[in-house]
Protein backbone atom coordinates (compact mmCIF):
# COMPACT_ATOMS: atom_id res chain seq x y z
CA UNK A 1 0.00 0.00 0.00
CA UNK A 2 1.64 3.75 -1.08
CA UNK A 3 1.41 6.41 1.15
CA UNK A 4 0.35 10.03 -0.09
CA UNK A 5 -0.65 13.03 1.83
CA UNK A 6 -2.01 16.28 0.98
CA UNK A 7 -0.96 19.42 3.06
CA UNK A 8 -3.90 21.08 3.62
CA UNK A 9 -4.32 24.53 6.00
CA UNK A 10 -6.86 23.68 8.95
CA UNK A 11 -7.52 26.37 11.03
CA UNK A 12 -4.42 28.76 9.61
CA UNK A 13 -2.41 25.42 10.53
CA UNK A 14 -0.61 23.32 8.21
CA UNK A 15 -1.37 20.06 8.57
CA UNK A 16 -1.13 16.66 6.10
CA UNK A 17 -4.19 14.55 5.36
CA UNK A 18 -3.10 10.62 4.26
CA UNK A 19 -4.93 8.25 1.71
CA UNK A 20 -4.40 5.58 5.00
CA UNK A 21 -7.11 7.94 6.69
CA UNK A 22 -4.87 9.88 9.55
CA UNK A 23 -3.80 13.45 9.80
CA UNK A 24 -0.36 14.64 10.88
CA UNK A 25 0.63 17.99 12.42
CA UNK A 26 4.26 18.55 11.64
CA UNK A 27 4.83 21.16 14.23
CA UNK A 28 3.56 19.12 17.15
CA UNK A 29 5.37 15.90 15.47
CA UNK A 30 1.64 14.31 16.25
CA UNK A 31 0.00 11.88 14.33
CA UNK A 32 -4.06 11.63 14.77
CA UNK A 33 -5.92 8.22 13.69
CA UNK A 34 -9.99 7.92 14.34
CA UNK A 35 -12.21 4.88 15.18
CA UNK A 36 -9.44 2.04 14.72
CA UNK A 37 -12.61 -0.11 16.56
CA UNK A 38 -9.56 -2.65 16.62
CA UNK A 39 -11.14 -6.36 17.63
CA UNK A 40 -14.17 -5.48 15.91
CA UNK A 41 -13.70 -9.11 13.60
CA UNK A 42 -13.59 -11.16 16.77
CA UNK A 43 -16.47 -9.14 18.21
CA UNK A 44 -18.48 -10.63 14.94
CA UNK A 45 -17.67 -13.96 15.54
CA UNK A 46 -17.70 -14.27 19.30
CA UNK A 47 -21.33 -13.31 18.66
CA UNK A 48 -21.52 -15.55 16.01
CA UNK A 49 -21.18 -14.07 12.88
CA UNK A 50 -19.29 -15.17 10.38
CA UNK A 51 -16.69 -13.15 9.08
CA UNK A 52 -13.12 -13.12 7.71
CA UNK A 53 -9.84 -12.28 9.74
CA UNK A 54 -7.27 -9.80 9.24
CA UNK A 55 -8.61 -6.31 10.27
CA UNK A 56 -6.21 -6.17 12.64
CA UNK A 57 -3.39 -6.91 10.73
CA UNK A 58 -4.20 -4.40 8.05
CA UNK A 59 -4.87 -1.77 10.29
CA UNK A 60 -1.66 -2.65 11.97
CA UNK A 61 0.14 -2.37 8.57
CA UNK A 62 -1.19 0.82 7.84
CA UNK A 63 -0.28 2.19 11.18
CA UNK A 64 3.69 1.20 10.75
CA UNK A 65 3.46 2.47 7.12
CA UNK A 66 2.05 6.16 8.51
CA UNK A 67 4.50 5.83 11.38
CA UNK A 68 7.79 5.07 8.94
CA UNK A 69 6.76 8.43 6.70
CA UNK A 70 6.08 10.70 9.67
CA UNK A 71 7.98 9.72 12.16
CA UNK A 72 5.40 11.25 14.85
CA UNK A 73 6.54 11.54 18.44
CA UNK A 74 2.94 11.09 19.26
CA UNK A 75 0.38 9.05 18.51
CA UNK A 76 -3.54 10.51 19.35
CA UNK A 77 -6.59 7.73 18.91
CA UNK A 78 -9.68 10.25 18.79
CA UNK A 79 -11.87 7.49 20.36
CA UNK A 80 -13.05 3.68 19.59
CA UNK A 81 -9.14 2.26 19.79
CA UNK A 82 -11.57 -0.88 20.88
CA UNK A 83 -14.83 -2.15 19.34
CA UNK A 84 -16.17 -4.28 22.28
CA UNK A 85 -15.51 -6.30 25.10
CA UNK A 86 -14.69 -9.46 23.08
CA UNK A 87 -11.74 -7.12 21.53
CA UNK A 88 -9.82 -8.09 24.33
CA UNK A 89 -9.18 -11.62 22.01
CA UNK A 90 -5.95 -13.28 22.56
CA UNK A 91 -5.43 -12.94 18.92
CA UNK A 92 -6.38 -8.89 19.44
CA UNK A 93 -4.30 -8.67 22.32
CA UNK A 94 -1.00 -10.32 21.21
CA UNK A 95 -0.82 -8.95 17.70
CA UNK A 96 -1.57 -5.02 19.79
CA UNK A 97 1.34 -6.35 21.88
CA UNK A 98 3.80 -7.66 18.80
CA UNK A 99 3.22 -4.06 16.94
CA UNK A 100 3.75 -1.95 20.56
CA UNK A 101 7.30 -3.90 20.58
CA UNK A 102 8.02 -1.94 17.47
CA UNK A 103 7.34 1.21 18.57
CA UNK A 104 8.20 1.12 22.02
CA UNK A 105 10.14 4.59 22.52
CA UNK A 106 6.27 6.45 20.90
CA UNK A 107 3.94 8.20 23.06
CA UNK A 108 0.44 7.08 22.30
CA UNK A 109 -2.67 8.80 23.76
CA UNK A 110 -6.44 7.80 23.62
CA UNK A 111 -8.93 10.39 23.75
CA UNK A 112 -11.88 7.88 25.64
CA UNK A 113 -14.34 7.18 23.20
CA UNK A 114 -17.88 5.39 23.62
CA UNK A 115 -16.73 2.26 22.05
CA UNK A 116 -13.43 2.28 24.19
CA UNK A 117 -15.99 2.59 27.51
CA UNK A 118 -17.82 -0.72 26.84
CA UNK A 119 -14.72 -2.47 26.34
CA UNK A 120 -12.71 -2.13 29.50
CA UNK A 121 -8.94 -0.49 29.25
CA UNK A 122 -6.41 -2.35 27.48
CA UNK A 123 -3.54 -4.00 29.28
CA UNK A 124 -1.01 -1.53 30.91
CA UNK A 125 1.61 -3.68 29.09
CA UNK A 126 0.79 -1.75 25.92
CA UNK A 127 1.31 1.73 27.27
CA UNK A 128 -1.88 3.75 26.61
CA UNK A 129 -2.61 7.02 28.31
CA UNK A 130 -6.12 7.89 28.56
CA UNK A 131 -7.54 10.87 28.48
CA UNK A 132 -11.22 12.71 28.17
CA UNK A 133 -12.40 14.72 25.49
CA UNK A 134 -11.80 17.51 25.36
CA UNK A 135 -7.95 17.31 25.27
CA UNK A 136 -6.14 20.16 24.18
CA UNK A 137 -2.69 20.06 22.32
CA UNK A 138 -1.27 23.17 20.44
CA UNK A 139 -4.17 24.68 18.97
CA UNK A 140 -6.63 21.61 18.80
CA UNK A 141 -8.71 20.19 20.96
CA UNK A 142 -9.01 16.30 20.89
CA UNK A 143 -12.42 14.74 21.18
CA UNK A 144 -14.39 11.67 20.57
CA UNK A 145 -17.65 13.37 20.02
CA UNK A 146 -17.67 16.70 17.14
CA UNK A 147 -18.59 19.29 19.62
CA UNK A 148 -17.68 23.18 19.66
CA UNK A 149 -14.75 24.22 22.23
CA UNK A 150 -14.53 27.64 23.37
CA UNK A 151 -10.78 29.12 22.08
CA UNK A 152 -9.71 26.00 20.16
CA UNK A 153 -10.32 23.77 16.95
CA UNK A 154 -12.04 20.39 17.38
CA UNK A 155 -10.52 17.46 15.93
CA UNK A 156 -12.64 14.65 16.46
CA UNK A 157 -14.49 11.38 14.76
CA UNK A 158 -17.16 8.87 15.80
CA UNK A 159 -19.03 9.80 13.00
CA UNK A 160 -17.43 8.04 10.37
CA UNK A 161 -17.44 10.84 7.30
CA UNK A 162 -18.35 9.28 4.21
CA UNK A 163 -18.99 11.46 0.84
CA UNK A 164 -21.44 10.18 -1.58
CA UNK A 165 -20.57 10.12 -5.58
CA UNK A 166 -22.89 9.97 -8.05
CA UNK A 167 -23.02 9.67 -11.79
CA UNK A 168 -26.35 8.70 -14.06
CA UNK A 169 -26.03 5.14 -12.91
CA UNK A 170 -24.11 4.16 -10.33
CA UNK A 171 -22.96 5.80 -7.26
CA UNK A 172 -20.14 4.88 -4.08
CA UNK A 173 -19.61 5.99 -1.18
CA UNK A 174 -16.01 7.20 0.03
CA UNK A 175 -14.39 7.99 3.33
CA UNK A 176 -13.50 11.56 4.05
CA UNK A 177 -12.06 14.18 5.61
CA UNK A 178 -14.66 17.08 6.55
CA UNK A 179 -13.70 20.32 8.37
CA UNK A 180 -15.76 23.10 9.02
CA UNK A 181 -15.63 26.44 10.95
CA UNK A 182 -14.93 25.31 14.65
CA UNK A 183 -14.60 21.09 14.18
CA UNK A 184 -13.05 18.95 12.04
CA UNK A 185 -14.02 15.19 11.69
CA UNK A 186 -11.80 12.27 10.15
CA UNK A 187 -12.71 9.17 8.56
CA UNK A 188 -12.97 6.31 10.19
CA UNK A 189 -9.29 3.94 10.36
CA UNK A 190 -10.41 0.81 11.08
CA UNK A 191 -10.63 -1.33 7.63
CA UNK A 192 -13.88 -3.10 9.46
CA UNK A 193 -16.07 -0.23 10.09
CA UNK A 194 -17.98 1.43 7.04
CA UNK A 195 -19.71 5.01 6.97
CA UNK A 196 -22.12 6.39 8.30
CA UNK A 197 -21.97 10.70 7.92
CA UNK A 198 -23.29 10.79 4.18
CA UNK A 199 -24.37 14.75 4.21
CA UNK A 200 -22.95 15.57 0.48
CA UNK A 201 -22.04 19.37 0.69
CA UNK A 202 -22.22 21.23 3.83
CA UNK A 203 -21.84 25.30 3.38
CA UNK A 204 -18.79 26.36 4.66
CA UNK A 205 -17.32 22.74 4.92
CA UNK A 206 -13.68 21.86 3.28
CA UNK A 207 -14.05 17.92 1.98
CA UNK A 208 -11.09 15.64 1.12
CA UNK A 209 -12.32 12.72 -0.07
CA UNK A 210 -9.98 9.09 -0.25
CA UNK A 211 -10.38 8.14 -3.47
CA UNK A 212 -8.14 5.71 -5.66
CA UNK A 213 -4.93 5.92 -3.25
CA UNK A 214 -5.51 9.33 -3.18
CA UNK A 215 -6.67 12.79 -0.96
CA UNK A 216 -8.69 15.02 -3.16
CA UNK A 217 -10.26 17.63 -2.21
CA UNK A 218 -13.81 18.58 -3.61
CA UNK A 219 -14.35 22.01 -5.01
CA UNK A 220 -17.36 24.07 -5.04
Amino acid sequence: MRPFSLTADVAGHPVMLSNLRAMFDPALRCLFVADAHFGKDAVFRARGIPVPVGSTADNLMRLDILIAEFEPAVLVFLGDLLHARESHARETLDALHVWRERHAALRIVLVEGNHDRHAGALPASLGVEYVQEPWRIGPWALCHHPQRVEGAYVLAGHVHPVYRISTRNDAVRVPCFRFGAACGVLPAFGSFTGGAREDGYVAGERVFLVAQERVIEVLR
